[in-house]
């Protein structure tokens, strides 16, 4: 009976091993007009990543930040996408998992636009979230 078992438990990790594995979503999507402005702001400054956090500030609680970097650090997630490399700071990760970063550019403004779907709610200038 218990020999059974560990064979059939046995031959259950042997064929999930050979399983094909799905690719792993990236945590945070780019539209191409954001990326094309990235890609133009990193040409720019010769830097090699923009580096995308959350900090403690603003009406709702929480803020994005944008910085250069010109190098990954340990715990940095690297996302990929459309020729430029953008990290997130570990201990934003959590609070930007799924979001879609867009640029607008029209005469009233020019922002990058962040779709969050953690966030539970936004001050009213969009300055600031909360999760």
């Amino acid at each position: 009976m218990v020999r059974s078992t560990l064979w059939a438990l046995a031959e259950a990790v042997a064929k999930t091993a050979r399983a094909p594995r799905r690719p792993m979503k990236q945590a945070l999507e780019l539209t191409d007009n954001a990326a094309a402005r990235i890609r133009e702001l990193l040409d720019k400054r010769h830097k090699e990543f923009l580096k995308l956090g959350v900090k403690t500030r603003g009406c709702s609680g929480m803020s994005y930040t944008l910085n250069y970097a010109d190098k990954k650090d340990k715990f940095d997630e690297l996302v990929e996408s459309n020729g430029v490399r953008i990290l997130i700071e570990p201990t934003a990760l959590m609070h930007l998992l799924g979001t879609t970063m867009d640029f607008h550019n029209d005469k009233l403004r020019s922002e990058f636009v962040f779709t969050n779907p953690n966030a539970k709610g936004q001050c009213g200038c969009g300055e600031s979230f909360t999760t």
